[in-house]
């Protein structure tokens, strides 16, 4: 005779068998509920799926997973618009920036109890009142920048686009050519602001951080990465990569938001 058989033969075997039926889906809710949610935070000429690689594993690992549009209008408008993000997030979370959105990153955890871990993949790690324009002359090697730049005007302000004959090698230089022309024809400008716009206080001064430095990036010099890590205290890993290592090294950056996520239980 079947076990279930046994506790459905009489109602109190019936009443037995719903309780451990609840139980072990509170457990497992429970469970699910420890796991923080991970925040993944684009840059600049990119959009959210650049981290379509990086979120597919990470949901399939049990994480929720969010991927917000990040405005790119200026460092205050477009922390303040994450901070509005994060806010309406239950739970612990592990906050994850590329680029540019490291500066989001950087600003809008400052003061947040339910951030956990900072990830910073190829991206900014500024110092109070560091505009991203100083951070990209602190060492040679950027190539953002000059006729690599195409300005265009909207109102208000000036948006910066990369150069669509340049973008592959500036900005994705181990993507395919016909990917890399997709994403140079799909590119979410920056506005000029933004460049010169200072950071407030830094959230990784208070929150643990790891950080992902891209050995051939072309867009932030590898040495000024590893300056910002160092300078964070950050468990620091480095790939063989481009500037979009979330796309060309997938496995390799979802094991470090991982180690992040894991640290936060």
């Amino acid at each position: 005779m079947s076990l279930i058989h046994r506790y459905t033969s009489k109602p109190l075997g019936l009443l037995l068998l719903a309780l451990s039926i609840i139980v072990l889906s509170a457990s497992s809710a429970a469970a699910q509920a420890t796991k923080p949610t991970i925040v993944l935070v684009h840059g600049g000429w990119a959009d959210a799926s650049s981290w379509n690689r990086v979120a597919a594993r990470l949901q399939r690992d049990g994480y929720t997973v969010i991927a917000p549009a990040n405005p790119l209008r200026g460092v205050k408008p477009d922390s303040e618009y994450l901070k509005s993000v994060l806010s309406s997030i239950s739970g612990p979370i592990v906050l994850v920036g590329h680029s540019y959105g490291g500066y989001m990153t950087t600003d809008a955890a400052t003061g947040d109890p339910n951030v956990k871990a900072l990830v910073y993949i190829a991206a900014f790690a500024p110092e109070e009142g560091e505009t991203l324009s100083e951070v990209l002359a602190r060492n040679p090697g950027t190539e953002v920048g000059g006729p690599n730049l195409i300005l265009r005007p909207y109102p208000g302000g000036t948006d910066v686009y990369i150069n669509p004959v340049d973008f592959q090698r500036v900005f994705c230089a181990d993507l395919s050519t016909r990917k890399a022309a997709l994403m140079s024809a799909e590119q979410r400008p920056i506005a000029a602001a933004a460049l010169a716009e200072p950071s407030s206080a830094p959230a990784w001064k208070t929150i643990p951080s790891w950080y992902m430095v891209a050995s051939q990036d072309h867009a932030i010099p590898p040495a000024t990465e590893r300056f910002m890590a160092k300078r964070a205290h950050a468990v620091t890993v480095e790939v063989n990569s481009s500037h979009v290592a979330m796309l060309s090294h997938p496995e390799a950056t979802t094991k470090l938001i991982l180690a992040a996520a894991r640290a936060t239980d």
